[in-house]
């Protein structure tokens, strides 16, 4: 199997590479990934400037493509233009931090494989809970047997995986459930501060997700220590309000 793989916190990050050498021994694996990190720009790309990209080599062995872009650059930059013939996959991650919620919205991993299943390609995005970890050559494992069995039984077009593993080893894990995305209520605010020269700038902030208790939600499995994969859809017509919409009779 020809694999793309990136991420969205760097080209030299630690989960890329565990899952790169995972891989290798059983598929061909091209990395093309962003240059630092790039977390949390959602499904930004570059237009205003242009991008570069550069051959890096690891300690470890392995080579790969940085680029001065967004995940979604990359996976648009790896189909068009390095590699020589289209993937059969495209694996975002192994990302630092739960990818489930509100956070599919803004995470550069999850973009990373809507931009592969826009474009036709089957796509996983993995992420880890925590963001510190010892497990990330286990959750390789699962990763190289979730692609395999993708890659044997195929996913309806514009549609790609979004994984969240436990930070722990797999034999610690309740298991793996199949999940749908939760939309938690959430607690956001910016915290105010003055620079030495009483200019005011702000840091982010907000608490953690707080999910339905049901089962099935992808927060909750990821708490109740399951590995939770939610499929995701590329289209994100709301059919049920299209129909409702259509009989507002609306006009000019």
């Amino acid at each position: 199997m020809r694999i793309l793989l990136t991420n969205d916190d760097g080209v030299h990050f630690e989960g890329l590479w565990v899952l790169y050498e995972r891989l290798t021994p059983r598929h061909r694996v091209t990395v093309v990934a962003p240059d630092r990190e790039r977390s949390a720009v959602g499904h930004g790309i570059t237009l205003s400037e242009p991008i570069r990209t550069s051959q890096v080599s690891m300690n470890g062995g392995g080579s790969g493509y940085a680029v001065t872009g967004t995940p979604a650059d990359c996976v648009k930059l790896g189909l068009l233009e390095i590699l020589d013939e289209p993937p059969d996959m495209v694996i975002a991650g192994i990302n630092p931090g739960a990818n489930v919620g509100v956070n599919l919205n803004y995470s550069g991993t999850v973009a990373a494989a809507k931009e592969a299943a826009l474009c036709g390609i089957a796509a996983i995005a993995v992420s880890m809970e925590g963001y510190e970890t010892n497990h990330y050559r286990e959750a390789a494992d699962f990763v190289l047997r979730l692609a395999e069995t993708l890659h044997a039984r195929g996913l309806p077009a514009g549609t790609f995986l979004n994984v969240n593993l436990p930070n722990a080893p797999l034999t610690h894990t309740a298991g793996v459930r199949v999940s749908r995305q939760g939309v938690p209520s959430n607690s956001e605010y910016f915290e105010k501060r003055l620079d030495p020269r009483e200019r005011p700038y702000y840091w982010q902030g907000g608490e953690t997700q707080k999910f339905d208790p049901h089962p099935e939600i992808d927060g909750t499995a990821l708490e109740e220590k399951y590995i939770s994969i939610t499929p995701v859809k590329c289209d994100m017509t709301d059919y049920t309000a299209l129909e409702k919409l259509k009989s507002w009779k609306i006009d000019i």
